[in-house]
C-alpha cells in the first residue's frame, strides 16, 4: 500500500495509550493530525509532544485531533503521556505495520549505528478521510504552527 496526497489515507487500527484499539475511521467528519515519531521520552519526540500539547486547543477549535504513533508499547505512552500532560492519544505500532504503509519506516544511521526507525512526519488527513497534506524529514522547531496554520487555510 502506498500513501499519497489527494487519496484516501490508509486506514489502520492500532493499540491506543486510553486502552482502547483506535481506527483511522474512527475520526471520520474531523481532521486528522496523524505524526510519526521515533521513541517516546527522548528530547526532539518530547518537545514535539509538547509543542502538540500547547497547540493542542487551537487544533481542537478547528475540530482536530491529534494522533501520535511510534513503535514504543501503550505502557512507556502511559508514561510519557504522565510525565507531559499530554491531552491526546498515543498509538502503538510495535510491529511498525502502518509506519510502513505511510512509508515512514526508514534505513537510519546515527553514530555509527545503522537500523530501521521512524522518520519524523506528519500527515493531515481530511474529514473524508482523504491525506491532504504530508511533512517528511520534519524538523521539530516550528513545526507543529506549520500544520496548525495548514488546517486553518484549508477550512
Amino acid at each position: 500500500m502506498t500513501v499519497e496526497v489527494g487519496k484516501q489515507a490508509p486506514d489502520f487500527t492500532l493499540p491506543a495509550s486510553n486502552g482502547e484499539d483506535v481506527s483511522l475511521s474512527d475520526y471520520k467528519g474531523k481532521y486528522v493530525v496523524l505524526y510519526f515519531y521515533p521513541k517516546d521520552m527522548t528530547p526532539g519526540c518530547t518537545t514535539q509532544a509538547c509543542d502538540f500539547r500547547d497547540n493542542h486547543e487551537s487544533f481542537k477549535d478547528l475540530d482536530a485531533v491529534i494522533l501520535g504513533v511510534s513503535p514504543d508499547p501503550v505502557k512507556r505512552h502511559e508514561k510519557f503521556i504522565e510525565k507531559h500532560d499530554l491531552p491526546f492519544l498515543l498509538l502503538a505500532d510495535e510491529d511498525h505495520k502502518v509506519a510502513e504503509d505511510y512509508d515512514v519506516w526508514k534505513f537510519k544511521k546515527n553514530f555509527g549505528k545503522e537500523y530501521y526507525g521512524i522518520e519524523r512526519s506528519t500527515f493531515i488527513i481530511d474529514p473524508d478521510g482523504n491525506l491532504v497534506k504530508e511533512w517528511r524529514k520534519v524538523k521539530v522547531k516550528d513545526h507543529v504552527e506549520e500544520a496548525l496554520n495548514y488546517i486553518k487555510e484549508s477550512l
